[in-house]
């Protein structure tokens, strides 16, 4: 028998109470299957890809390595915390405007480990986005716009503060 446990997760700032899952469901699994939100992409399964990256107390995580159950008493942010009432953020509109999508499901992977990363590192340059997205596969863009996007991101942040 799968053992069932009991969890409350904090995703995007709301309270889910009462999940009940199995000691093995990852993350993703609960936050697309319980919670509903579909953002997170599912890809290799095996933390490769980073089409599920979601950020875990601000650092970005693969959710398909990481338990639901290790996420209780965390702050779980996904895709969906980025837009503001129907209205994209910087970082998702630098992504538009520079065309770092082609199919899209990389794309909020991407963008959850952009986001991450220029909370910790705002001033980061080029190179120092080209190291980090590295850590994500995209078949379509080359990487190029991605990188232009993120970067193109930062600098406005920046000249904002």
């Amino acid at each position: 028998m799968t053992e069932k446990l009991l969890i409350s997760l904090t995703v995007n700032g709301r309270t889910h109470d009462d999940l009940v899952i199995e000691s093995r469901h990852t993350l993703v699994d609960v936050l697309r299957h319980q919670i509903g939100l579909t953002g997170t992409h599912v890809g290799c399964e095996h933390g490769i890809c980073g089409a599920c990256t979601v950020l875990l107390d601000g650092a970005p995580v693969r959710a398909c390595l990481v338990f639901a159950a290790q996420a209780e008493g965390r702050d779980v942010r996904t895709v969906e915390s980025l837009a503001s009432d129907g209205e994209m953020n910087d970082l998702q509109r630098a992504f538009s405007a520079h065309h770092g999508l082609q199919c899209g499901f990389c794309t909020p992977g991407f963008l959850m480990l952009a986001e991450g990363f220029l909370a910790e590192r705002p001033d980061a340059t080029r190179e120092e986005i080209r190291e980090v997205v590295s850590s994500n596969l995209c078949r379509c863009t080359g990487y190029q716009t991605i990188v232009d996007a993120i970067e193109d991101c930062a600098r406005a942040r920046e000249e904002a503060r």
